[in-house]
């Protein structure tokens, strides 16, 4: 069994993640993997439908049905934070990738860069298609 102050973190957690009892679809599946035949018999397993994020989230690593039922909560509401921390930090990786295209370039930064600028050009050059016809 879980300790009621485990539940109570897992609670906090969910809270913070903004999950609500109310838009979480639970269901339960038959098991599988270890446990033997009692695990492939008794619906144990967690599944979570999480509807305005559209994540669902399946728990089966224990054998009672109760424990699975807060694991998976503990899950989703890690997965929607980590959803949401990854978003914030693409928007300031984006902002940085901005600033440091408008940054100004030191003058050996500017000469390396067009001159590897002028040996591209002239490597497509040499590529261009040799016209026979001109003789």
């Amino acid at each position: 069994m879980i300790s009621p102050e485990t539940v109570e973190k897992i609670k906090r957690r969910m809270a913070l993640a903004s999950v609500f009892e109310d838009d979480i679809e639970e269901s339960f599946i038959l098991g599988s993997g270890s446990g033997g035949q009692k695990v492939n018999k008794t619906a144990s397993t967690v599944r979570l439908c999480h509807e305005p994020s559209q994540i669902t989230i399946k728990c089966g690593q224990n054998r009672s049905r109760e424990v699975n039922r807060w694991l998976a909560r503990q899950d989703l509401a890690e997965k929607i934070l980590e959803r949401e921390k990854s978003e914030h930090s693409k928007r300031i990786q984006a902002r940085e990738k901005i600033r440091r295209q408008k940054r100004r370039r030191s003058r050996k930064q500017k000469a390396k860069m067009l001159d590897e600028k002028h040996k591209h050009g002239q490597k497509k050059a040499a590529r261009a298609k040799v016209d026979l016809n001109e003789e």
